[in-house]
């Protein structure tokens, strides 16, 4: 129940292609051979790859990840100081480059925990 490196086309319509992935990049993942002989298994029950069973439970892992409230706030948090850091140097480039000074951007002072 293993598959094979080569380059022939997914046998059906629910592999890569056919879920409208754009280009694929490897990962390679070490599983112990418990976990791996239940996901041939499933894999096989669902006709489908072993890649295509990964990949779709990547997929839904990231979709519960993504609606978890604390995980928003902390991207939340990670967009603000990214937007710090690009005023900061955006008005250190006007301070060298502009002969007239640009407007002062609002910094938010950061938020005690």
């Amino acid at each position: 129940m293993s598959e094979s490196n080569t380059t022939t086309p997914p046998a059906t319509l629910a592999s890569a292609n056919g879920l409208g992935y754009g280009p694929i990049k490897p990962l390679a993942v070490r599983l112990n051979e418990s976990t791996r002989t239940q996901l041939d298994i499933i894999a096989q029950l669902n006709d489908r790859t072993v890649t295509d069973e990964v990949r779709l439970a990547i997929e839904a892992w990231i979709d519960k990840t993504k609606a978890d409230p604390a995980i928003q706030r902390r991207a939340k948090d990670v967009r603000d100081e990214i937007e710090r850091e690009a005023a900061g140097k955006r008005d250190a480039i006007a301070a060298i480059f502009d002969s007239s000074p640009a407007p002062r951007t609002p910094r938010a002072k950061a938020a005690t925990t």
